[in-house]
């Protein structure tokens, strides 16, 4: 939940986004302190003119340059000689090292590094050797972060369904197409009921692949610990994974003071008054693609700016209470790699801290996987619904 707030202060304002040096008094009211990245890791993570290249004109180039190329050599007898035409390289962000991946044990400190955005279809991802019935569930759940909804799933959605698996996209209270009025959120509870609901509503005997994103990562930890066995895996993606005892806020105050940009992004909302703590937290729409869409295509941003809500505030101070049910739950953590907004050292401390079965590595990824690599995503929960 990179999008949070370090400090409030009580202006005689509703909605105002407030500099740093402003929030430092607040009459009564203790500002809390939230960053995310620092300010230097977004401005080498700007995404260059190439980056906003199709993914699948990028693979017809790619396919047309290798037939020329190995037309040539056949021409000058050297077909044999020549080596194979790697078409599976990112084009977009390649790597410096090889590309070799070893074989990874289920083990917490095993990590999967070389998964980028692959040029393949969506089919060619899902249908090469796994069977749907095989697996313990075919069912993911997807919950969105903070100021996200279920809109923000639809590459993944599409992807997931094209492969045959069942795919189901929550809007949490006051998020989305949800009705409910963000600053009337009051509890972590309240905010999750959505998500709570479902699952309890799920058949006996009946478990899905729970995924959160960002805020939405201590949302499923959550449903985790109140609904275990309703749940088969828990995929962290760029997410608040917490201990016990511990808040989204705790957890983010561990980067005090590093992260100008999200200071610069956050407009605080008071709706019950200058005089109480804020209710909510919107964010700068101009400064949205630098905060979590720095590797994003423009329409998704686009996409973005008309459809994020405020974020509620409440949820982001109350520590969660994990016992042994919590860990029940297999879980899975993917890190993303240009995160401007939960920087990529944040993420594996929360991975060390308390370490999921299996890590991800999303090269060249943004805060916000399910635009910038969408494919790489996808491929990534398919492989760990597939991990007996």
């Amino acid at each position: 939940m990179g999008n949070l707030c370090t400090c409030f202060s009580r202006k005689p304002v509703k909605k105002r986004r407030l500099a740093a040096a402003k929030r430092l008094t607040n009459h009564g009211h203790p500002p809390p302190s939230l960053p995310g990245s620092t300010a230097a890791r977004w401005n080498r993570s700007r995404s260059s003119r190439g980056d906003k290249v199709e993914a699948l004109s990028q693979e017809e180039a790619a396919a047309a340059a290798a037939a020329i190329l190995l037309r040539r050599r056949q021409q000058n007898g050297q077909a044999e000689r020549s080596a194979p035409f790697d078409r599976s390289a990112s084009h977009r962000y390649p790597s410096s090292g090889p590309k070799k991946q070893a074989a990874l044990p289920r083990s917490s400190s095993s990590r999967a590094r070389s998964l980028t955005d692959p040029l393949l279809q969506p089919q060619q991802l899902v249908n090469q050797e796994i069977k749907i019935d095989d697996l313990e569930t075919d069912h993911f759940v997807l919950v969105h972060g903070g100021g996200f909804g279920a809109w923000c799933w639809y590459k993944t959605i599409a992807y997931l369904e094209d492969g045959g698996f069942k795919v189901t996209a929550i809007d949490l209270t006051g998020s989305g197409i949800h009705s409910f009025d963000t600053n009337g959120v009051t509890s972590l509870s309240q905010y999750v009921k959505p998500l709570t609901d479902f699952l309890e509503k799920l058949a006996d005997g009946e478990k899905v692949i729970l995924v959160g994103h960002d805020f939405g990562g201590a949302c499923i930890s959550y449903a985790m610990e109140l609904l275990p066995s309703k749940i088969s895996k828990a995929i962290f993606v760029a997410a608040a994974m917490l201990t016990n005892g511990q808040s989204t806020l705790d957890m983010f105050a561990k980067q005090a003071g590093t992260n100008d940009l999200m200071q610069q992004t956050q407009i605080f909302l008071y709706a019950n008054g200058n005089d109480n703590p804020p209710t909510a937290i919107d964010l700068d729409k101009s400064l949205l693609k630098d905060l979590l869409f720095n590797r994003s295509p423009s329409k998704d941003v686009a996409l973005a700016s008309v459809s994020m809500r405020p974020i509620p505030f409440a949820p982001v101070l109350e520590k969660l209470s994990l016992s042994k049910k919590y860990g029940i739950v297999r879980r899975f953590y993917v890190e993303t790699s240009e995160d401007n907004a939960i920087s990529l050292e944040l993420q594996e401390s929360m991975v060390n801290a308390d370490p999921p079965e299996r890590v991800f590595l999303l090269r060249g990824s943004d805060h916000s996987p399910f635009f910038s690599k969408p494919q790489g995503l996808h491929k990534i929960l398919v492989e760990i619904s597939r991990i007996p």
